[in-house]
């Protein structure tokens, strides 16, 4: 098939490409500035000039609790503007098979863990990300509705945990926890700190999958993309404390100094740790251990980062 990848120079996207090699799909994989998906103009014609066979909608402005509570004008208006616009062009285009990236964070604050894929809309939402979620929300159903409209159309979504790994930001303000705790604890223990911060008291738990297993599921999803269920949970179906995450890069790292509770600082959601009944239904587990993606990820940060 000819697929058109949004968000290809992000994470998931990098990782999708990479896995794409060994595969027999055609990949368009524009630039934000080939492809401006804020433009709904350009969007409508750049559809109907390539034809793609397939979406897959990986491109979003993503970021931690901090980079959330900095932009929340940014997280809410961009993210509900290129998923309007990359949905409607490709209903409007002809385009009948639609994979559409959505997040754990539209989940409700207070849902019941594990978080089953029908919780969607059932409360209130966690405030630190709320923009984020409630741009996730409008694109997974408006998926739905399509697909309501024209049985013709295969517009699905999955639900990713948290990622981290190869590609990834290292950016203390603006990544996600894991990358930005392996910059954190490196540069602890080359200046040889003694003491690092954790917001909150650390008893928050979250789930991170490494993201080449999550690109590998694209793969499997499009090869068995009818028996998928409209949404889909994509995740461990397990997680761990901030505290134990911490422990588990400072292994890694080999930063051997103590912790510290910052707890004027916000935590997030208690925990957020999805339903993956489904998914085992589906057929699919990930492969990678947290051990062995946080020394992956660390090696890539010690090779692409730090040596620029």
């Amino acid at each position: 098939m000819k697929i058109l990848l949004t968000g290809a120079n992000g994470m998931v996207g990098k990782n999708t490409l990479e896995v794409a090699k060994k595969h027999q799909h055609e990949f368009l994989s524009p630039s934000s500035t080939e492809l401006n998906l804020l433009d709904g103009i350009a969007v409508q014609k750049y559809m109907k000039t390539h034809k793609p066979d397939m979406v897959i909608h990986a491109a979003g402005i993503v970021g931690g609790i901090q980079a959330n509570m900095a932009n929340p004008v940014k997280f809410l208006v961009d993210n509900m503007q290129m998923g309007l616009n990359i949905l409607t062009a490709s209903n409007n285009n002809d385009v009948n098979l639609l994979l559409n990236l959505s997040s754990s964070c539209m989940y409700p604050r207070d849902g019941l863990n594990p978080l089953s894929e029908n919780l969607i809309l059932k409360g209130e939402l966690e405030p630190t990300n709320e923009g984020y979620a409630l741009a996730k929300i409008t694109s997974t159903r408006l998926c739905e509705y399509i697909c309501k409209e024209n049985p013709l159309r295969l517009y699905k979504t999955i639900i990713p945990c948290n990622l981290y790994g190869r590609f990834d930001k290292f950016d203390p303000n603006h990544s996600h926890m894991i990358p930005s705790v392996i910059r954190k604890l490196d540069e602890a223990q080359k200046k040889n700190k003694q003491e690092i911060d954790i917001w909150g008291n650390g008893e928050a738990r979250r789930e991170f999958m490494y993201a080449e297993d999550l690109a590998e599921f694209i793969f499997y999803a499009i090869d068995n993309f009818e028996k998928m269920p409209q949404n889909l949970n994509v995740g461990l179906g397990t997680d761990y404390s901030i505290n134990e995450y911490y422990q588990a890069v400072a292994k890694v790292v080999g930063f051997t100094g103590s912790f510290k509770h910052d707890l004027s600082k916000p935590v997030g959601m208690k925990q957020k740790l999805i339903d993956d009944q489904k998914l085992k239904e589906f057929g699919w587990a990930y492969k990678t251990s947290l051990e062995a993606g946080i020394k992956k990820s660390y090696e890539y940060y010690l090779s692409e980062y730090c040596n620029d």
